[in-house]
């Protein structure tokens, strides 16, 4: 089967994007065009995730911060979808306030930033998974000393958001996340894998005051199904993709429908165009 598939690895944001649209994920993953710009907040967010690699890193709040804002602004405007800023005036003000905001949310984290041993930052992986068609890769933002297994390792996951998720740790999304984390942190660091803990970072700031940031705690202690799931999936979708001669739009993907309804558009064969169109007399 890997002969004829067009990739070498499943990734989280991969797998995900192949189910929620095969064609942008063709043209993202398969040919490799990225020229498909983030939102402001997906900007701000590795704004601040760069911050808190620097942070991890060893380098000081000041000196993380800088670094954050300093990608920040190395970020083109071609790269950032302004939506309905579309004058220069209006783009500039809307890149001001994106500095207002990652300066924000970097600061409420790192007012009590969380403690751990860390073990590794930005640790990336490519690993090769017993009964997967295709090995897996993912990147941990940090593996820490497990505080609960003086054996194992946590893994921890950062996400600057607009609104917390729902009091529920066991999510589907964050469930595959973890379960892709938990494979390759196993391989690399040759240690029993425990937990997978996400702090959520809430960018505007609350009107009651309440704490900016909420943890997510996923135990791999319980699952057993979850892997079994997982497995079936990675596998189902790997099996999809080899038979999958023609690759379809999404118009309704709130990310990309209208991207890949475009690309779709473009490809269309001009006999057939022609064959169609007809003009009013």
């Amino acid at each position: 089967m890997q002969a004829k598939l067009p990739i070498k690895h499943w990734s989280h944001s991969s797998l995900m994007a192949f189910l929620r649209n095969p064609l942008a994920w063709h043209k993202r993953y398969v040919e490799e065009v990225y020229d498909t710009p983030s939102g402001p907040a997906s900007v701000v967010g590795r704004a601040a995730h760069t911050a808190l690699q620097h942070y991890y890193g060893g380098i000081d709040k000041d000196g993380a911060t800088a670094l954050g804002l300093e990608y920040l602004r190395g970020v083109s405007d071609f790269e950032i979808n302004f939506g309905k800023a579309k004058t220069k005036k209006a783009q500039r003000q809307k890149r001001e306030s994106m500095e207002r905001e990652y300066l924000q949310a970097i600061g409420f984290y790192l007012a009590r930033p969380p403690r751990y041993k860390v073990l590794g930052v930005e640790t990336k992986a490519t690993v090769e998974v017993e009964g997967l068609p295709l090995p897996i890769k993912a990147v941990s933002d940090l593996v820490v000393q497990s505080k609960v297994d003086p054996r194992g390792v946590d893994i921890v996951d950062h996400k600057f958001v607009a609104a917390f998720s729902p009091y529920k740790a066991d999510k589907a999304l964050f469930v595959l996340q973890a379960i892709f984390n938990y494979y390759t942190v196993k391989k690399t660091f040759n240690k029993p894998v425990r937990r997978f803990i996400i702090h959520e970072c809430k960018i505007s700031r609350n009107a009651d005051g309440s704490a900016q940031m909420r943890r997510h705690i996923i135990d791999f202690r319980p699952f057993r199904e979850e892997f079994i799931i997982f497995n079936r999936l990675v596998r189902d979708a790997t099996e999809a993709l080899a038979n999958m001669k023609v690759f379809l739009p999404n118009p309704s993907d709130m990310f990309e429908g209208e991207n890949s309804f475009d690309i779709y558009r473009i490809n269309l064969p001009r006999e057939e165009y022609d064959a169609h169109f007809r003009p009013e007399e």
